[in-house]
């Protein structure tokens, strides 16, 4: 028999509403994600007391009681599935799976029983409905008559609103069956009643979300928030997550809590509490309870009497009794600077921060995405401006979010980070563009951003070089850019690999029509040698040593197998914090003997790079004796040729002009050429410039 059961769209009933997720059936117990919050329900196998297999609206469900009274029911079985979970749970929690079928006879008269978390109204035996305790948000006593509000789902289109209860008087003196039902719901019940003082009270603190200023006051089980017109009151069990998050102008904090279910004023639902607050803002707190108290019941996270900035005291009171981790931005900084990204979502102008495990936007509306729940994202670019990109993210529910007006500069590095994270991008051709030469995407229509990057790449190189011209302080470079001669020198000195000194002369006196395809030339030549630059980078001696690894690499490397067969089954994320667990909890003694080594590899590589060295420049040497060489034959044979040409132009009269020489080779080789294109060349020179002269000559190659 298998050791993991797994059921897709399984619907989990949590105070009224049906959530869908995923449930997987282990030796340890039995565990539920939920596929909208993230929220994962953990079940030890040692905590479960009874299972029930029956016949619901969805098919059919199962439900799980817990020792200490909870209630699981879980809806989307198949009936053929009854058999393997019957087999799952008989074989790994030595249960039973009861079959019980509810009555469906109509009737209204029956028996109520109280079992842990859930009320029960059976007629004989069978149940005819259930209502979990949690959900009752309001019980009150009539005579001979008990009433039960319940919390409102937001989800839901149609919501149980109340129930009456008929209790019938008995004939027992000093007993009132309503007060017992009333008080066997209350003790279960999620009732919020402010007993007692607030543990402590923050006032006036900036709330962007329900905006207004409110007086926060903390109670034990509970968040009270009383402002000039609302108040609310959140239990901390509706508590999700806490995030603590820098504002862009590091002048400011907000202070993100949560909600699930939200908080509710009229048809306005606020998902998430925000809070923000000055870094400069300073308070000094003192807890409403003594200082055994406090020890006992906080475990020192908290203390009697505190001090420090206003954010900080709020986060550790609400991490304290939330028992919850507070949520930070990552690695993640962008262009300038700062951890979050200045953006507009739905034409609100907010920030964007990429966390470790998802994206949260802030303020108006927030909005919190988790990487699991991301089917892809798209780099798109901006509908109103070239200078910004817009990030469309979509989820596997088909809820797609737009964030907008993001500047461009912000670009490489949000796709670093979408990268680094695995999220699969639409398009990903635009990431491999920028690795790529521009030649092989420019002209590609299939993904239309490849010509943006590397238009903003191109820009960015043109920056840095007027930046580098600027910093040199010469103006020389600016001149020549305006005299057409020079400018289609420099292009036959940069590109020509043929062109020498002396044949300097003979490039002065070109045509127009030659000089419009030189210019061309030098603009698509010039980027060539950048693109080969990193090329030339990325290549690596593979003679050359290698790199020493550090202390820590090496013990993992010798610690690796052992991890993995102390961990069966664990995969390479879960090894690497669980290698740098140990290696943290590991003593000094170990750790220094780990360091020695390191020293000793180190010590081999420094001694390996100078043997390297040492035959890399006797390598070098060889090679430039061998150009040396080269060198002098080439400037052999344009001696030859020089002299050549001097005795020809003797020849020549004086008023022919440098275009109307031709040497012997050019002759030779232009087999074609008739005396008809002769007369017109000779017609053609009549009215050129006279041909510098050899110091003229010499001067311009310098």
């Amino acid at each position: 028999m298998a050791d993991t059961l797994e059921f897709n769209e399984i619907y989990q009933e949590v105070k009224g509403s049906m959530n869908d997720g995923r449930l997987r059936l282990s030796r340890q117990g039995v565990i539920f994600k939920n596929s909208k919050t993230g929220k994962v329900d953990n079940i030890q196998a040692s905590e479960l007391a009874e299972g029930v297999w029956r016949r619901v609206a969805l098919g059919h469900g199962l439900k799980l009681l817990t020792k200490n009274g909870h209630v699981y029911k879980y809806d989307g079985f198949r009936e053929s599935e009854f058999d393997k979970l019957s087999d799952f749970f008989k074989a790994h929690y030595c249960l039973e799976l009861a079959e019980k079928d509810l009555c469906v006879k109509g009737w209204n008269w029956g028996t109520v029983r109280f079992g842990g978390q859930l009320l029960s109204f059976d007629i004989g035996e069978q149940p005819v409905f259930e209502i979990p305790l949690s959900n009752v948000s309001q019980c009150t006593t009539g005579k001979n008559e008990v009433t039960l509000e319940f919390h409102q789902n937001d989800d839901a289109e149609v919501s149980l609103m109340e129930v009456r209860f008929y209790v019938p008087p008995t004939q027992e003196d000093g007993v009132d069956p309503v007060e017992a039902f009333a008080q066997n719901v209350l003790s279960k019940a999620d009732v919020i009643q402010a007993t007692g003082d607030a543990i402590c009270i923050f006032r006036e603190l900036q709330c962007l979300t329900p905006r207004g200023r409110y007086d926060i006051r903390i109670y034990p089980t509970f968040l009270h928030l009383h402002g000039k017109t609302f108040d609310y009151k959140i239990p901390y069990t509706t508590v999700l997550r806490l995030f603590l998050l820098p504002h862009k102008d590091q002048r400011q904090m907000f202070f993100v809590i949560s909600l699930d279910p939200p908080i509710k004023q009229g048809q306005t639902r606020y998902h998430f509490l925000i809070l923000l607050f000055s870094k400069d803002e300073d308070i000094s707190l003192t807890l409403n309870m003594n200082e055994e108290e406090v020890e006992k019941r906080f475990e020192g996270r908290l203390t009697k009497n505190m001090s420090g900035s206003l954010y900080e005291m709020v986060s550790r009171v609400m991490k304290a009794l939330v028992n919850r981790k507070i949520t930070v931005p990552g690695n993640f900084q962008g262009h300038s600077g700062a951890q979050c990204i200045t953006c507009s979502y739905k034409a609100s102008s907010g920030l964007l921060y990429p966390l470790e495990r998802g994206f949260i936007y802030v303020h108006k509306p927030p909005v919190h995405i988790r990487f699991d729940e991301i089917s892809f994202v798209n780099f798109a670019r901006g509908t109103t401006t070239t200078r910004s990109f817009d990030f469309e993210i979509e989820t596997k529910q088909g809820t797609q979010y737009t964030f907008s007006s993001i500047e461009r500069e912000e670009y490489g590095k949000l796709f670093d980070f979408v990268n680094a994270k695995k999220l699969n991008i639409k398009n990903r051709g635009l990431k491999e563009g920028m690795k790529q030469s521009y030649d092989e995407y420019a002209d590609s229509d299939e993904d239309q951003h490849d010509a943006y990057l590397e238009r903003m790449k191109e820009e960015g190189k043109i920056r840095e070089e007027n930046a580098n011209d600027s910093s040199d302080g010469s103006g020389e470079e600016t001149d020549e850019s305006f005299n057409p001669g020079e400018e289609d020198d420099d292009v036959a000195e940069e590109f020509d690999s043929n062109a020498s000194a002396s044949s300097s002369s003979g490039d002065g006196d070109s045509d127009r029509d030659d000089k419009k395809p030189a210019k061309k030339a030098k603009i698509v030549k010039d980027r060539k040698p950048r693109k080969k630059q990193p090329e030339s980078k990325k290549g690596k001696d593979p003679n050359a040593p290698k790199r020493p690894m550090s202390a820590y690499m090496l013990w993992l490397n010798a610690s690796r197998e052992k991890i993995k067969s102390d961990h069966p089954g664990i995969s390479i994320t879960d090894l690497s914090k669980k290698a740098g667990e140990l290696w943290k909890a590991m003593s000094k003694e170990k750790k220094e003997e780990w360091d020695r080594k390191a020293e000793d590899a180190r010590r081999d590589y420094e001694k390996a790079m100078k043997e390297y060295s040492k035959a890399d420049s006797h390598r070098g040497e060889r090679s430039k004796k061998k150009k040396k060489k080269q060198e002098k034959l080439v400037k052999g044979k344009g001696d030859k040729k020089g002299t050549t040409s001097k005795s020809s132009s003797s020849k020549s009269p004086a008023k022919g002009m440098s275009d109307s020489f031709k040497s012997k080779e050019f002759v030779s080789s232009d087999e074609s050429s008739s005396a008809e294109s002769k007369k017109e060349d000779s017609e053609d020179e009549g009215g050129a410039s006279p041909a510098p002269s050899s110091e003229d000559s010499a001067s311009g190659s310098d």
